[in-house]
């Protein structure tokens, strides 16, 4: 079996548009988050705290954009800078075996929305334009990333929620080790739009309490968390053979060593502890190590009541209280489709740089959790081997591994 590098890095958060943007915040302290004016003509809403991009996202011409919504962009954006930093040339691109797997909760929801509303008026259909379903199809990322860059290899398209980037990566990664492809450009993006935030803030799991103080919110794994925060943004891995990226003197952010993915199979919104372990376990599996090589755990935890339970129940069942864990959500808030991909980008960056990120917003852990070693502030450190997980609705799971190389 292969070996799995990561030769590139790109992303566009609510703390950045490089790795070494995000790099800064994690170290300062600087998030996201910050209350959403933009959603008061949504007085149904409670909620009204967001972390959006307030950023270009690039200028492209129409023929490029013409198919494309806003989580598409992000998609691009994020794809062109991993693609560059990864120093890949046109032809490897269009090799058939150059493969892309990419993500996102659903297409472009203001695209869906623009569509919908015009459904009720006269000749609709006729004046709709050829371009409208494009730009929302559940797989309008990987289709444009496919187009825009020539991809002749296989094509992945992973629609699961909260787990679509980390999928994606994971899937990349076995196209690799099991020798299907050489190199994978893997990933995940979300938009932000009130539909999406309204539909978490429908089933009370939005963070409410804390509307006038974006500061204070959100709290993973906090006694006092009151739910998650809602953010957009894209990132994108370039995987590649190992050899293949010593051989032409690429540079390495980290190696991917393990991976594992379960469904609950239990509940579609309430997530389970058993799966959330199964996941992690079968990762650990994937790569031959014990728990007690594990130095780091990126934890999906999004402040919600019941998903940080069952995560730290699970997280305990593994690791006890010895691995130092961290949600990095308190930074971005809950970006969905793209988590994965942010997530696995923070946690690179922690290996390459020797620190740990901490959980922003987490003051006295929840009296009803097991024992953990949350991380509050940023601690230095030489993690070697890290975990990153993520769940989604629908009990799906995913754990990734990722190595330092130097």
């Amino acid at each position: 079996m292969n070996r799995v590098a990561v030769t590139g890095v790109g992303l566009m958060s609510p703390i950045g548009a490089s790795l070494a943007e995000v790099e800064e915040a994690l170290l300062t302290g600087r998030h996201g988050i910050r209350k959403m004016p933009e959603w008061d003509k949504h007085p149904e809403m409670i909620t009204r705290l967001g972390a959006p991009i307030d950023r270009e996202l690039g200028k492209w011409p129409r023929k490029v954009t013409r198919t494309m919504g806003r989580v598409a962009k992000l998609s691009t954006y994020a794809s062109e800078q991993a693609i560059e930093s990864a120093g890949l040339s046109e032809d490897t691109l269009q090799h058939p075996r150059t493969g892309l797997a990419y993500g996102s909760t659903h297409g472009s929801t203001a695209a869906w929305e623009k569509f919908a509303l015009h459904l009720a008026e006269p000749e609709a259909l006729l004046r709709l334009g050829s371009n409208a379903y494009l730009k929302f199809a559940t797989h309008t990322c990987a289709a444009n990333l496919a187009v825009h860059f020539g991809i002749r290899g296989r094509v992945l398209t992973t629609c699961a929620a909260c787990v679509s980037a980390s999928q994606a990566i994971g899937f990349g990664y076995e196209a690799i080790r099991y020798g299907k492809q050489d190199v994978m450009i893997c990933g995940g993006a979300e938009e932000m739009h009130y539909i999406t935030t309204g539909v978490f803030d429908i089933l009370q799991a939005t963070s409410t309490k804390f509307n006038h103080d974006p500061d204070a919110s959100p709290r993973p794994f906090d006694a006092q968390r009151d739910g998650l925060v809602v953010g957009e943004g894209a990132g994108t891995l370039v995987l590649e053979n190992y050899e293949r990226a010593v051989a032409r003197g690429a540079e390495i952010y980290g190696e991917i060593v393990g991976f594992g993915t379960t469904c609950d199979g239990t509940h579609i919104t309430s997530p389970s502890p058993e799966g959330m372990e199964s996941a992690m376990r079968l990762a650990l599996e994937d790569a031959e190590l014990n728990a007690d090589a594990i130095d780091y755990v990126n934890a999906h935890a999004t402040a919600t009541h019941v998903g940080d339970r069952s995560e730290a129940i699970a997280t305990a069942a593994v690791f006890g209280a010895h691995v130092p864990v961290s949600s990095t959500k308190g930074f971005t808030g809950h970006t969905l489709g793209a988590c994965g991909a942010i997530e696995a980008a923070f946690c690179l960056s922690m290996l390459r740089r020797g620190y740990l990120a901490p959980s922003r917003g987490f003051s006295t852990l929840d009296p009803e959790f097991p024992a953990l070693q949350i991380v509050d502030t940023v601690r230095d450190a030489s993690p070697k081997t890290v975990m990153s997980n993520n769940f989604a609705f629908g009990g799906i799971n995913t754990s990734l591994l990722f190595r330092s190389v130097s």
